[in-house]
């Protein structure tokens, strides 16, 4: 798939959050079966194929969120679910600014559950433009390649996409393939970043966790029935 038809077709994956059934069937495009093939070959999934997958499970998870929920208390230390998502549009708008070399606005934060599709669609143009992995990143943690902070990116948005779902009572089941590359990567990157904020140290996860409960306690978050 060229690099403007796969950043289309991630745009309005993250575009149907606006509207659950449409994030439903978002989830079952052609994209996503273009991003389970990438790994058939024991290839790593590049960054661009796990946007095709998170957009349509982070859609429908904020699509789910109501406004009473709001200030809820999230599994991220300190968070509220306004919170959380004021910090992903925060992120979302400084990293695709990153991504195109460009100094970053002020994110519109004033009514952030309308917001988040905006910010996250940008992001993906940003990722998906011609020649965006190839380039050097201003990250929050210094200058690094453009595909491994997509990575990064792609980490941060399942992790807390958990964290949203967790706190709204929804369920999160993110496909294998997405959780396995992630997972992956993170064991790979995660280590040196451990300095209790950004990243906490690694919690053993309960008996019988599922994947992605794995994945977020290697990240610092304690599911339900992990240990103390």
């Amino acid at each position: 798939m060229a690099d403007r038809d796969r950043s289309l077709a991630v745009t309005r994956l993250i575009e149907a959050g606006r509207d659950r059934e449409a994030a439903r069937e978002g989830a079952t495009r052609a994209d996503v079966g273009t991003a389970k093939r990438s790994t058939e070959n024991g290839e790593p999934m590049d960054p661009l194929n796990q946007l095709a997958l998170l957009g349509p499970l982070l859609a429908e998870v904020v699509g789910g969120i109501d406004a009473d929920q709001l200030d809820e208390p999230t599994p991220c230390a300190d968070f509220t679910v306004r919170g959380v998502l004021e910090h992903m549009i925060g992120g979302a708008t400084a990293f695709a600014a990153a991504f195109r070399g460009q100094e970053a606005a002020a994110p519109e934060l004033d009514d952030p559950l309308a917001r988040f599709g905006p910010a996250l669609t940008d992001l993906a143009d940003a990722i998906s433009a011609p020649g965006a992995l190839d380039r050097t990143v201003a990250a929050p943690f210094g200058e690094v390649p453009g595909e491994t902070f997509a990575r990064f990116v792609v980490l941060d948005g399942l992790v807390h996409g958990w964290d949203l779902a967790t706190a709204s009572g929804q369920p999160y089941d993110p496909p294998a393939e997405l959780v396995d590359a992630v997972d992956g990567f993170a064991h790979q990157a995660l280590d040196p970043l451990r300095d209790g904020e950004t990243f906490a140290d690694a919690l053993d996860p309960a008996p019988g966790a599922s994947p992605i409960e794995q994945l977020v306690a290697y990240t610092g978050r304690r599911p339900a029935g992990a240990a103390a």
